[in-house]
């Protein structure tokens, strides 16, 4: 049985803890209003781009003069996963969640016989994923200078995707990140950007017709890797938003959990304290009637 001076740094010990996660909670809390905000307020622009796009996609698709972005390389044997996940801790599960997600997709691209190749965004899921597929990274983009990645951010690894796919490092790439739906719930999605996946009909089509000038060709060689740094934006907005939604649950879990702990440890260390007075007075009560 611990000692009293032990119980009482353990809950000591707890204390200080409980302050740590209750900071960390309120400063989740926070940031989750500015990134949830950032998050809800580019969708608009982003869904407004895909439908523009898919507009202009719908009446080239199939063509032999298609951007190459969007045709694709005509093969699907090479499979490249961008997994997106952040560099800090104390999120509960939203890195492992997407981390998970990749890796199921990876095995069952292998199964049917596909090439995989990773790359990583953010350093939380690097570990697990080198574990498992230590020879399969093909790059990494590092975010621990940011504050917060952003468009710019989003830019840079738009124009490193474009650069591999032109080099023929791949045929498709699939996008990993974790949609924010609410502070409970952050969803982990897949997503494929390249090559970019063209609708039959575009949204709201009614069947006019729509001159160009340029040709729809020339405006996609333009529009088509705007649209793939929107995405990858957006993937990277809806991931601080998961994070900051996903820190502020846990650490309230482990406020709760740490309360509950000191609940208990005090409790045990006021009836080891009754326990001692007891045995001293029952001492004394001997000692006297022995004299």
């Amino acid at each position: 049985m611990a000692s009293l001076k032990e119980l009482k740094g353990r809950i000591n010990s707890v204390k200080s803890t409980q302050k740590i996660t209750k900071a960390k909670q309120m400063v989740a809390a926070a940031k989750l209003r500015k990134a949830q905000a950032s998050a809800e307020a580019a969708r608009p622009y982003a869904e407004r781009l895909a439908g523009v796009m898919a507009s202009l996609a719908s009446r080239v698709a199939g063509q032999d003069n298609a951007p190459r972005l969007l045709a694709g390389t005509g093969a699907d044997q090479r499979h490249l996963l961008v997994v997106a996940n952040s560099d800090k801790g104390l999120a509960g599960a939203f890195n492992s969640n997407i981390v998970r997600a990749a890796l199921a997709k990876a095995r069952q691209l292998e199964a049917e016989g596909k090439a995989v190749e990773f790359y990583l965004i953010g350093r939380k899921g690097r570990p697990v994923i080198r574990r498992a597929y230590p020879d399969r990274i093909g790059a990494q983009f590092d975010t621990t200078d940011v504050r917060e990645p952003g468009f710019a951010e989003a830019e840079r690894i738009a124009d490193e995707l474009v650069a591999m796919y032109e080099a023929g490092r791949f045929d498709i790439a699939h996008l990993f990140y974790s949609r924010f739906k609410s502070a409970l719930v952050q969803e982990p999605t897949r997503q494929q950007i390249i090559p970019v996946p063209a609708p039959e009909q575009a949204p709201g089509n009614t069947g006019a017709v729509v001159e160009y000038e340029p040709s729809e060709e020339a405006i996609l060689e333009d529009l088509l890797p705007r649209y793939l740094r929107t995405q990858l934006f957006g993937a990277l907005l809806e991931n601080m938003a998961s994070e900051q939604g996903a820190s502020m649950t846990a650490m309230d879990n482990a406020t709760r959990n740490a309360g509950d702990l000191i609940q208990k440890l005090t409790i045990q260390y006021n009836r080891s304290r009754q326990a001692a007075i007891t045995t001293e007075l029952i001492e004394i009560i001997a000692g006297a009637e022995a004299l």
